[in-house]
């Protein structure tokens, strides 16, 4: 498998995952500007909408968006548990923490990472993404994952977007619950390995 990525975006998701299954696949890097691998071929003609994560398999199909990438690798090894049982309610419980994560809550910081964006709706993402944390907050500071009973996907996707907030000028110092949870996320050793091979640490 080849996971197409740029290093600290949302791709790192589905790097932590394939770590954590063990899974045996390369990355590849995506410079987002020019939509260029940096083995020189098109990007554009692995995801047309130029955007990180896509995910090659063997047989040469692609997958895109975050929550399928992330479903497909769990469901590739059911023993690690990074997914509940297909047909259970704690799987669907998970859909939508994914489908929050990729819709809501990273559309929040879309306007704070888009060069040009105008100081008001600069502001008004701010508000947005700090409703969001402080919604989060509240919710994390009684319990230990976020869908379910078990480190999951969703854990993932959310810890890969709990680091993003220092970039926009955000105070985490605000939110002790979600760095005590992001915290002990980093500390697993597949997400050490994958903030290595990005060169986030």
């Amino acid at each position: 498998m080849k996971l197409f990525i740029s290093p600290g975006a949302c791709s790192l998701a589905p790097h932590i995952a394939l770590r954590e299954i063990g899974a045996d696949f390369e990355t590849v890097k995506v410079d987002l500007g020019t939509r260029k691998a940096e083995t020189g071929d098109d990007f554009l003609a692995v995801n047309s909408t130029g955007k990180v994560p896509a995910l090659l398999l063997e047989n040469g199909d692609i997958l895109t968006e975050n929550p399928a990438i992330l479903l497909y690798i769990a469901d590739q090894d059911s023993q690690v548990g990074l997914v509940p049982r297909e047909g259970s309610f704690g799987r669907y419980q998970l859909l939508s923490r994914l489908s929050f994560l990729g819709s809501e809550f990273h559309k929040a910081f879309v306007p704070l990472f888009t060069p040009g964006t105008s100081d008001e709706n600069r502001a008004a993402a701010t508000v947005a993404v700090k409703n969001h944390l402080a919604a989060l907050e509240q919710e994390l500071a009684s319990k230990d994952h976020y869908a379910g009973e078990a480190y999951s996907v969703a854990d993932i996707y959310l810890f890969v977007m709990l680091g993003w907030p220092g970039h926009v000028g955000i105070d985490m110092a605000a939110y002790p619950a979600l760095g005590a949870y992001a915290g002990k996320i980093a500390q697993r050793p597949a997400v050490g390995a994958a903030l290595k091979a990005e060169g986030l640490v």
